[in-house]
């Protein structure tokens, strides 16, 4: 079947706002192109050649059937399949080829690129180079690549423009994100909202699935700050994914004082929201905040006692500086993010709205609250966290991990 053979509005969407195919890369025998980029795809010659595609692992035909000359035919899969193509004329076989990416150059694009995305899936990405030993290009924004240059320096990573520059003939492209529909399965082989943010990039490349923490290299280890601190992050790009308890923060930072600690917000941004939700910085934190670089960050992290934040990038990023990090989130289930001892989440209110197959996260409210938005507690997910809830959370990493210490105890770190 042709490219054009399934009109899907949802579809063609993906197809113009994410995917850039291009012209098809590699040439077989008697005229036949064909690629994996954008799906198994392919050309033949001649009117009525039959073109045959199988799942090498499943040993599904995936299709069989006469195409017209010049066409080019793809497969409706276009996340990683092991392909085997075939091209008969009548009887005889014209072509055949299986998948094989090593030593092949791959291009793989993520999609709506956010911090705590890349974070978790820059490590699958490597996992999947290792397993087919091939040469992925990985293009990231400028200020997300000194988180990954040092420390996976077989990938090759750029911008998009320099990776247009490069003018690469890949073999294979893949098309990594969150696409909506959730259900579309064209795209993506399982539904995100079912898996967590790490195995539904494994599923759709096709390695095992596993918790991989990211190897993010620290350029700056020097401890700028003598007294012990942690580190907290409450800003977030929807208010469902915020702390909604008016006594949280403030009262869990004064706990947090009591015990001798200095506590840093590391928001990017101050104050955020909308003309409806309005979150500012807790009062009784230490200003750190702005658009600062994400390497400076990482040092804060490396030094903080450990990390209190959001299901938001923040809290991925101190996960791989190795810092211990207590998670607060109740739109997501605690299986949606990495595994930590010290998540915080209230099953005796409305939970885990994200991974309800029921709904669609929208990304573009910032109010989305789909149970309760016309009911009297919206975020009731967060709202009904205490702080003393947290405070107790706070406690367990602090026992299990002695981390009261006397000053000059922390000044040798």
């Amino acid at each position: 079947m042709s490219e054009t053979a399934h009109p899907s509005t949802q579809r063609g969407r993906i197809e113009t706002e994410f995917a850039r195919p291009g012209a098809l890369a590699l040439s077989g025998p008697e005229g036949i192109l064909y690629d994996f980029n954008y799906g198994c795809r392919v050309q033949v010659p001649v009117d009525g050649w039959r073109v045959r595609m199988t799942d090498l692992d499943t040993f599904n035909v995936l299709l069989d059937e006469a195409v017209e000359a010049n066409a080019v035919i793809t497969s409706r899969r276009k996340y990683f399949v092991r392909f085997l193509l075939e091209v008969f004329d009548g009887s005889r076989l014209v072509f055949s080829h299986s998948y094989n990416a090593t030593g092949k150059k791959v291009l793989l694009r993520m999609h709506a690129l956010a911090l705590g995305d890349s974070l978790a899936w820059v490590p699958v990405i490597d996992a999947f180079r290792k397993q087919h030993d091939c040469e992925v290009s990985l293009p990231l924004p400028a200020h997300l690549q000194p988180l990954f240059r040092d420390g996976y320096p077989d990938l090759n990573i750029a911008t998009e423009v320099e990776l247009d520059r490069q003018n690469g003939t890949y073999y294979a492209t893949y098309y990594l994100g969150l696409l909506k529909p959730f259900s579309e399965r064209d795209h993506q082989p399982t539904d995100p909202r079912v898996s967590n943010m790490q195995d539904m990039i494994a599923y759709l490349l096709g390695v095992p699935c596993e918790e991989r923490r990211p190897n993010v290299v620290i350029e700056n280890k020097t401890r700028t700050i003598a007294e012990r601190y942690v580190c907290i992050a409450t800003q977030s790009t929807a208010q469902c994914k915020y702390w909604n308890n008016p006594r949280g923060w403030p009262t869990l930072i004064e706990h947090l004082k009591t015990l001798g600690y200095r506590v840093l917000c590391i928001d990017r941004d101050k104050q955020y929201g909308n003309a409806e939700y309005m979150n500012l910085m807790p009062e009784g934190a230490e200003d750190f905040t702005g658009n600062r670089p994400l390497q400076e960050r990482m040092s804060l992290l490396h030094h903080a006692d450990f990390f209190i934040g959001l299901g938001s990038g923040l809290s991925w990023l101190a996960w791989a500086a190795r810092t211990p990090v207590v998670m607060i989130s109740g739109f997501s289930h605690p299986s949606t993010e990495f595994r930590t001892p010290y998540r915080v989440i209230n099953f005796h209110g409305c939970n885990s709205c994200f991974n309800d197959t029921t709904t669609e996260f929208d990304a573009q409210n910032f109010a989305w609250c789909p149970r309760r938005f016309d009911k009297s507690q919206p975020f009731q997910c967060t709202a009904v966290i205490t702080p003393e809830f947290v405070m107790r959370v706070v406690d367990k990493l602090i026992a299990e991990r002695s981390l009261i210490q006397t000053q000059t105890q922390a000044q040798a770190f």
